[in-house]
């Protein structure tokens, strides 16, 4: 895993930006700003020669998510090219569990993770968390990931307090503006 002396390589990963969860029936919060804030990543990771991945949450064999599904797609929208970026399926919250996504950080000599995507409080939380657990340098976009309303928390609720939650203890937060990804 990497050092956190060593200053590594950045890499973007982009979380569940797929048709089943951003076009579902509930909307999420400032969701075409977030879009477009993702693809302005994607093309700063690809102008400093970072990788980029993307992953899709799948559901069982039957489910609206199932693997392949037309709901599991990454939204057309996104400027996610499938032969240059990793694309890859994953089953849990976390984006690392079941998956081959630190081996291929690892390979890349990746040490520094930019988060983006959703669901705020379910997949960008918990692999904020476990790129930190893993010796990543974990950096989430803080106006990069969203989420929809709960009958608890509006979704502008949920984002500011998991920015304020996971930044320092868990990861550096910066605004898009401020990414900058690095080629070592």
């Amino acid at each position: 895993m990497p050092s956190s002396a060593s200053p590594g390589r950045s890499a973007l990963l982009i979380i569940d930006m797929q048709v089943g969860m951003f076009n579902g029936p509930q909307a999420p919060y400032e969701g075409p700003r977030v879009l477009a804030t993702i693809n302005a990543l994607i093309a700063k990771a690809r102008e400093a020669g970072a990788p980029v991945f993307a992953v899709r949450h799948t559901g069982p064999q039957g489910s609206a998510l199932e693997p392949g599904s037309a709901l599991s797609q990454l939204l057309p929208e996104l400027a996610i090219d499938a032969v240059v970026d990793t694309v890859f399926d994953k089953a849990r919250p976390n984006c690392f569990t079941g998956t081959g996504l630190a081996g291929w950080l690892a390979d890349a000599r990746v040490a520094e993770l930019v988060i983006a995507g959703m669901k705020t409080e379910y997949c960008v939380d918990t692999t904020c968390r476990a790129a930190a657990e893993l010796g990543f340098r974990p950096v989430l976009v803080a106006d990069g990931h969203t989420c929809m309303d709960t009958p608890v928390l509006p979704a502008k609720a949920i984002i500011a307090h998991h920015n304020r939650t996971l930044s320092g203890p868990f990861v550096k937060l910066v605004n898009a503006a401020e990414c900058r990804f690095t080629e070592q």
